[in-house]
């Protein structure tokens, strides 16, 4: 799947370029490197709200960026994001319904990483609850391991399912608009200003995505040094129960 997802954002790479390819089989009005571009939105998150770390948000943003002039449509970017963090996100949940977090909490392969996601969204859900499904869209890893957590510790899927929706769509809406905007405003800059801005645009646009890379990795080396720490001292990994779950209890002693 991963594969695929790299395969398919290529086309929206070419959507933004202006790459369109024609297929008989399709309306003459949707273009091949579009329809992939949709998607490529919705796999690459729909791949990382089960759990699996991917530039979900950076490839929303680009792809909203691609949707100012007309070679995407935002309507349809926001739609697809949306979609697949909704079905994604209700895939990780009953991974982590099914001992998903037991899996990620195996010795192997990038285990302080994988134990650096799952202390930051405990430390989050404790402080929030149900809430955390919503708002965790918009935080930095917490994205990647929301619904794994929700499920892992029974929150009930309907609460489940009304945040998770709420918080996709709210979410696609947002960072798609952001970059739909984003982009127009560039493209009056560059009308007006020529060349140099463009230059300024593509700068301030690398900075952006390199800020929002470096403000991710930094959380996790944070989690990580944590994660580590505990390790060391045996403290155990802390983990969230939603009210009204069965939380592990002392059993009763019979009087």
């Amino acid at each position: 799947m991963i594969r695929l997802a790299v395969v398919t954002a290529g086309f929206a790479i070419a959507a933004a370029a202006g790459i369109d390819v024609h297929i008989p089989l399709i309306d003459a009005n949707l273009h091949f490197a579009s329809l992939h571009a949709y998607i490529a939105v919705g796999i690459v998150i729909g791949i990382e709200s089960m759990g699996i770390p991917l530039p979900g948000e950076t490839t929303l943003f680009v792809a909203s960026f691609a949707a100012h002039d007309g070679k995407l449509t935002i309507e349809w970017v926001i739609a697809a994001a949306a979609l697949g963090a909704i079905i994604g996100d209700n895939i990780g949940y009953w991974i982590g319904r099914e001992g998903g977090r037991a899996l990620l909490e195996r010795k192997g392969p990038f285990y302080e990483r994988r134990m650096a996601l799952l202390v930051h969204g405990d430390r989050f859900f404790e402080q929030h609850g149900p809430k955390a499904v919503f708002l965790g869209r918009w935080v930095a890893l917490l994205r990647v391991t929301a619904a794994v957590l929700a499920g892992a510790n029974r929150m009930e899927w309907r609460k489940f399912f009304l945040w998770n929706a709420l918080g996709g769509i709210a979410w696609a809406t947002t960072v798609g608009l952001a970059g739909y905007y984003v982009g127009h405003a560039a493209e009056k800059i560059i009308k007006n200003l020529g060349i140099g801005a463009l230059i300024v645009a593509g700068v301030a646009l690398a900075g952006l995505l390199v800020f929002l890379y470096l403000r991710e990795r930094k959380v996790l080396q944070k989690e990580m040094a944590e994660v580590e720490r505990r390790e060391k001292s045996g403290e155990p990994m802390t983990e969230w129960h939603d009210e009204g779950t069965q939380a592990e209890t002392e059993p009763e002693v019979a009087e």
